[in-house]
């Protein structure tokens, strides 16, 4: 089932064939980029699709499409407001899906942002870090009893990772110098420690989580690069021998789809994965394919869960 898909699959060769009816799916960040297009994909398959989204003007004009797909393939469309940066509105998020009881077959971790200047969330966490792990994180853990048995847990981290390994004694840049792109790679990190943890807590019922690394994709994520950030960042893969290779959106969302309703959970669970496998694990420094060991290490995972909760102040 898992089928011969690469770099340059997209969403619909990976779910041809493939009925969605009577699955439930939540995915975070649908307001523009592969959240849209993931939605799309999975409701035009037949599943029901709730999106979450900071603005929901914004979300409801970029999903349009996947309403139309939704009604075309038999699946149906939903938004819900979700800001990543207030704890408060994860909770509420939390309490409403909580409230209205109906689980989830699969919850995709899609939003996130990226090489921000230097900036606190509400709760004055770093933007990145609050934004794309500690936001997630209270989400996931609160909604956790509306995963079905079976489910699936997707996060998505990126190639990123690979710049730092994340900083639990200092994890707001409080006495080290700021950089957008070590934050980013503490923050992608993050995401794919956290994937390992809820895997290792949760399988038990059959649910299993992975991270995701999608690709290098134009979409709204680069907004806040400068660019001095984008030269960071080319001369960091040029000194490894790498060079970008860009994928389109549907090429990008292919692996979110894939590790959510393809490929079988023993192969992905705990698991980081790229153009629609599993991820090699790769020591060398700088950017490039593969997944750092870090990023994949139990002990550092079960760290970043327990410095989490200390943050937050809840206990999961």
């Amino acid at each position: 089932m898992a089928g011969n898909f690469g770099a340059q699959s997209t969403t619909d060769d990976v779910l041809e064939g493939i009925d969605l009816r009577g699955k439930r799916v939540l995915i975070t960040g649908v307001s523009a980029g592969l959240g849209v297009e993931t939605a799309r994909a999975l409701a035009a398959h037949g599943a029901d699709v709730v999106g979450a989204a900071r603005n929901l003007a914004k979300a409801e004009e970029a999903t349009a499409g996947v309403r139309e797909a939704a009604a075309a393939g038999g699946g149906s469309f939903a938004l819900v407001t979700l800001d990543l940066a207030s704890l408060a509105s994860v909770r509420a998020c939390a309490d409403a899906l909580l409230a209205d009881g109906r689980p989830f077959d699969v919850v995709i971790a899609n939003a996130g942002v990226m090489a921000t200047p230097l900036g606190r969330t509400t709760d004055g966490f770093e933007t990145q870090f609050g934004t794309n792990h500690l936001g997630h994180f209270v989400l996931l853990n609160r909604i956790a009893p509306l995963i079905a048995d079976g489910g699936r847990v997707v996060v998505l981290s990126s190639g990123g990772h690979r710049i730092s390994d994340v900083d639990l004694d200092d994890p707001g840049f409080d006495r080290t110098p700021y950089d957008p792109w070590v934050a980013y790679g503490r923050a992608k990190t993050a995401n794919a420690l956290f994937a390992v943890e809820f895997d290792r807590r949760h399988r038990h019922r059959g649910v299993r989580a992975c991270a995701v690394m999608p690709g290098t994709i134009q979409t709204e994520l680069s907004r806040y690069m400068t660019p001095e950030t984008i030269k960071a960042l080319l001369d960091s893969v040029k000194a490894t021998g790498s060079r970008l290779e860009y994928k389109t959106v549907p090429q990008g969302a292919a692996t979110s789809v894939w590790t959510a309703v393809v490929a079988d959970g023993e192969t992905v669970g705990g698991r980081y994965c790229e153009d629609c496998h599993v991820a090699a694990v790769a020591d060398g420094a700088g950017l490039g394919d593969g997944v750092a060991p870090y990023a994949l290490d139990p002990e550092n995972a079960g760290k970043l869960w327990a410095r989490s909760e200390e943050l937050v102040g809840e206990r999961f």
